[in-house]
């Protein structure tokens, strides 16, 4: 019995539909329905699907250090004039990574059974980007493979430079955050009940700031574990939502109207887009399929439903700035630079453009964000442990005061 394939395509009347294709492999299906004039934007194995899933979950996670390499390797020796085939032979036998090895070994099998390699990369469904497989698809139809994973490890290396240039500018005031949350914890649950014994023997009368710290502190010792279960389990909860479709949306639509953050976020989804639609055109993919790729590249959900409600306005003649400019996302720049793309027939280059912008704009704010936060939280901090230290000096110099008259 053919395993079964879900593929979804758009037809000549405008409709984009999903059906279900029996066939030995996803380059049958593809060519299957192709052959019946469709236009296959994913081919994706179906019926039991969750243990699919499961299979290329235990091939666990490629690195992306180690994908870049692969593809390094794999355009030098396509323009060595080496068969695919035997190209894929090599880069198997030299590969460390076991994960990416045994992804290779089942890549290799599926082209050399027939499939072209942007199928049999699809098959390994979230192990690579769906942007790879798309971009691979495009070069093969213009014999450009070599030119298309070129653009691609230039996109790939872009943001993968932001991406690295982000996590490092936000390591110092996360370390700053958790260790001064660590010492307001122990201060509150170790130092201040000490004290409070103290103050009860002396029986001071102790000023309200002490009141107010003190009680905060036994109510935090003698309740720690229920404390410590509720904010668990509402972390938990909080986490469960984050991970369904509606909450990943309400989330990133939340993160967006953040003042500062959710400029800089913004900016970072746009340049996402316009880089990833740009490899894609660049690559011979048509607009169309280029938008539905492009909108799976963007990290954030809300921005990524959004593009993907603009295909249907393209896909009918409609022109892709107006259809963007609708959503309220994009930013006037952005919707001016592909207003000029497509009346000029530069599209890809205008997109290059914003992209580019847009890192360098956020990198800008990147460092100044940073340089206000760093002693921001430094002086919130000091703040909050100087109000503690304060609750627990001014006692003491009351009764100092005592002992002495």
């Amino acid at each position: 019995m053919s395993p079964q394939f879900s593929v979804r395509a758009g037809w000549p009347d405008g409709s984009v539909a999903e059906e279900a294709v029996a066939a030995p492999d996803a380059g049958t299906a593809r060519a299957e329905v192709e052959r019946r004039g469709g236009h296959v934007f994913e081919v994706k194995k179906s019926g039991f699907g969750f243990l699919g899933r499961r299979r290329r979950g235990r091939k666990g996670r490629v690195k992306i250090a180690d994908f870049l390499v692969f593809n390094q390797e794999l355009v030098a020796l396509l323009k060595a004039g080496l068969p695919v085939v035997h190209a894929f032979s090599l880069l198997q036998e030299r590969q460390k990574s076991p994960t990416l090895k045994r992804v290779l070994t089942d890549v290799g099998e599926r082209v050399r059974g027939g499939s072209a390699i942007s199928d049999a990369f699809a098959e390994e469904g979230d192990l690579f980007p769906r942007l790879y497989a798309t971009s691979l698809k495009a070069g093969e139809k213009s014999g450009e493979i070599e030119n298309v994973l070129r653009r691609y490890l230039a996109y790939q290396r872009t943001l993968l430079a932001l991406t690295r240039k982000v996590v490092s500018t936000l390591v110092y005031p996360s370390i700053l955050i958790v260790l001064s949350i660590v010492l307001i914890t122990i201060l509150m649950t170790v130092v201040i009940p000490r004290f409070e014994e103290f103050f009860h023997d002396f029986e001071a009368n102790l000023p309200l700031l002490t009141i107010l710290v003190v009680r905060t502190a036994t109510f935090l010792r003698r309740n720690i574990l229920w404390v410590g279960g509720s904010a668990a389990a509402l972390v938990f909860l909080a986490l469960r939502f984050l991970d369904t479709p509606a909450g990943a949306v309400a989330r990133d639509r939340f993160v967006l109207r953040l003042p500062v953050i959710g400029g800089i976020l913004s900016r970072f989804a746009i340049s996402q887009f316009t880089r990833s639609l740009a490899t894609l055109l660049g690559g011979g993919t048509p607009l169309v399929p280029s938008l539905e790729n492009a909108s799976d590249a963007v990290g954030n959900r809300h921005v990524s439903r959004a593009v993907k409600d603009v295909v249907p306005r393209v896909r009918e003649g409609g022109e892709l700035w107006k259809a963007l400019e609708a959503t309220g996302i994009f930013t006037d720049l952005t919707i001016e630079m592909i207003k000029v793309g497509e009346a000029s027939g530069a599209l890809e280059d205008m997109l290059a453009s914003v992209s580019d912008f847009y890192d360098e704009e956020i990198d800008v704010l990147l460092s100044r964000v940073i340089s206000f936060v760093e002693p921001a939280i430094l002086v919130v901090m000091g703040a909050v442990i100087l109000t503690i230290l304060l609750s627990v000096y001014l006692p003491i110099f009351t009764i100092m005061s005592q002992i002495k008259g």
